[in-house]
Parts: C-alpha cells; structure tokens; sequence
C-alpha cells in the first residue's frame, strides 16, 4: 500500500470522519480500546471538553493513501497548557520558562483526560505499521515546527510504540500504573482464594461495611438514563472539587457518552435511603474495564473500595475481562490486588539546550522507576507466594 507523503491537519475529528477514523482505530491490533473510538473522541469536542477554549485545540493528523482514502490518523491537540494529562512536564516548564523560553504552546498526542495505554499512531488494517508511524510522527514534528511548540509528547501510547520512536530519536519516559489481572478466576471468592488469609479478611470486612449501607447497581446499555448522569455529575463536580482540580467534562459529555457508546460504559452506582450517593464509572475495552471517574457525596466507610475496585473485579471475572485499570496513581490499590505496571511516553524537545537536560532526567527516571515496579511488586504484594 503506498501513501501520500503528504500529511493533513484536521481541526476537528469530524472532518476524519467517523468511518475514516474507526477504519484506523479499530485495527485489531489495539483490541478495542474504546477511547480511540471516533464516537469518544466527537463527545469530547461536541461538548466542547476537548477544544481551544479549554487548552485542547485539536489538531489531528491524517495520512491518505493514494486513492485518496484515510491510511492513518493521529489524535494530537495544541496545547496551552499541561492540565489534564497525567504525564507531568511541570518542572521542564517551570525551568525553560525561567532561563526564557516559551513552553507553551506545546503539542500533544493523548486521549484528552485519559490516563489508558493505547495506540496512538493509529494505521488502517491493511497498511504497513511502520509506513504509517513514520508519516504520522513525521507531521506532527513538522507540525511543531511550524508552530514554533516548543515540544511534541505522546502520552500512553504502546509499549511498541514507545520503543520505535525512542528508536526515532524521541526521549522515552516510563512511569507506573496499578492493574488487576485476572488469573483464571471463575469467581471473586477464587481471586480472594489466591490472596494472603489477612488480605482476604479485610477485603471480605470492607466489602460487607459497604454493601450493609447502600445498594449497588450496575448499569450498562439501554439501563442508563438521563437522572443516572445527572446524579453522577453531581459526584464528578464535587470530586473536583474536594481536590482542588479543574473539571473538563461538562454535563453533556455524560449524555453524548451514554447516547453514543452505551455498549461501552459501566455506571456503577450507589444509593441510600432512595437517594443515589455515589457512582464509579468505567469504559469497556475487548481486553480490559477501564475505571475513570468516582465521586461521592455521603461519607460512607470503604464504599470507594467497593464501587472502583470490588465491583470492577467482580465484573471482569464474571465478564471474562483479563485485567481491570484502575487508572492512575494510588499505591493503596496494592493491597486490593492491583500490582504495579509499566506506562510510557515519548517527548520530543525543539531546544537543544532543554533537549539534553529532559533527555538525562528521563534516562536516570526510567531506571528508578522499573526499580520501584519490581520493589513494590516484590514487598507489597498482597498474594501468597505459592500463587
């Protein structure tokens, strides 16, 4: 299949398309990861989540092939700022800013507010992988220096991904994450079966704490209703606020996204006394439930545990899910079952004089890191030797 080196920028993902775009991003290889769905990524811009107003000016890639049909697409925005990634670069800023520079804009290739691994150089079925990353990565350099960004990050692509472009040149960054991974279960009580007899209690004593004070509902499909977003936006608002964050999904985005991937999206909810308190939500992925967003409004003991960790396990098991992320951060989801696991991301820098100072940091992190995965893997691991 031969491509035309040229590569278009699109302003917004429905000038892809709906079909172009998923020709590229339902590759089998990237095993139904329902963030690089076109229906996503639309929601995020339709309800104006992911566009300038906001820091995220969606400046999208696309390579066709020569009779003019889309070959491969990348999501990227311009960014004015580094909110809503999870892959940190506030201290380059801070540093490049004070020896006068000028970070921002900068681009970025990510799922906007989503911290998931996925494909980001996403390349139709039937045209060769390699052939396509290098147009994509291509344009996006191109791109930054048409705009005088000061830089270029992918963020979470594949670990395949990652080590091609370190391979380009681009600096590789690694950081952690906590997954569950199912081992066969064939019932929750088999999971807790494979961990240490103090483990086991303590989760058998949070889950029955938590279940005595509520009612837990798991809605999927046709079961989710306006008054279930309703009250779930409520959470999310207070989320942000208790943690002095900046909430980017507004209210329709909770609309678009039970209107257009209902099949995809587990609501998880709680309510007391006729009242919906509390509510977890999660995205379904051929090969993963992926926890997103949770906020409560009553304080209830161990309910977080339940709703985000309990409730996503069960479901994996019952689903036939091989693992279950539970997003980022959180050291405590150790002693839940969720172990320590590599994330990646690359970053190419314009200015020599930053480039070599990010470059040695990130060598120095990555070797820190994988050190850290194994240590906490090897100590804090709640399953029994033997299993």
């Amino acid at each position: 299949m031969t491509l035309k080196p040229a590569v278009k920028v699109c302003r917004r993902i429905s000038e892809v398309g709906r079909e172009a775009w998923d020709a590229c991003a339902a590759n089998p290889a990237y095993a139904g990861n329902p963030f690089l769905r076109f229906d996503f990524l639309h929601a995020l811009e339709d309800a104006n989540c992911a566009v300038e107003r906001t820091g995220w000016g969606p400046q999208h890639l696309v390579v066709e092939d020569e009779q003019g049909r889309v070959a491969a697409v990348m999501p990227l925005y311009l960014k004015s700022h580094s909110q809503g990634e999870y892959i940190f670069d506030h201290a380059w800023a801070d540093a490049y800013e004070r020896a006068g520079g000028r970070y921002y804009p900068k681009l970025l290739s990510a799922i906007p507010f989503t911290p998931v691994t996925g494909a980001r150089l996403l390349v139709r079925p039937d045209v060769e992988p390699e052939e396509g990353w290098r147009y994509l990565t291509g344009g996006a350099l191109a791109l930054c220096e048409q705009y005088a960004a000061s830089s270029v990050s992918v963020n979470f692509p594949t670990e395949a991904e990652w080590r091609w472009m370190g391979e380009q040149g681009l600096g590789r960054r690694e950081g952690q994450q906590y997954h569950w991974e199912n081992a066969g279960y064939a019932t929750f009580e088999d999971f807790l079966g494979a961990l240490s007899s103090g483990r086991r209690k303590t989760i058998r004593r949070e889950r029955r704490d938590a279940q005595a004070a509520v009612e837990i509902e798991a809605l999927t499909g046709a079961d989710l209703k306006e008054e279930h977003w309703d009250a779930f936006f409520a959470f999310y608002m207070d989320t942000g606020s208790r943690k002095w964050g900046r909430p980017y999904l507004t209210r329709r985005f909770f609309s678009l996204l039970g209107e257009r991937l209902a099949d995809r999206v587990l609501l998880i909810m709680a309510r007391r006394d006729g009242r919906w308190i509390a509510g977890a939500l999660n995205l379904i992925g051929d090969d993963a439930l992926f926890g997103r967003h949770w906020g409560c409004v009553d304080d209830v003991p161990f309910l977080h545990f339940e709703l985000c960790y309990y409730q996503a396990i069960e479901w994996a098991i019952v689903h036939g899910l091989p693992r279950v992320e539970a997003g980022a951060q959180g050291q405590h989801k150790i002693a839940r079952g969720y172990l320590p696991k590599p994330v990646y991301s690359t970053h190419y820098i314009a200015d020599p004089a930053l480039r070599g100072p990010v470059e040695d940091f990130l060598r120095r992190e990555r070797a820190s890191v994988e050190a850290d995965i194994e240590w906490l893997a090897e100590e804090y691991s709640p399953f029994r030797k033997e299993a």
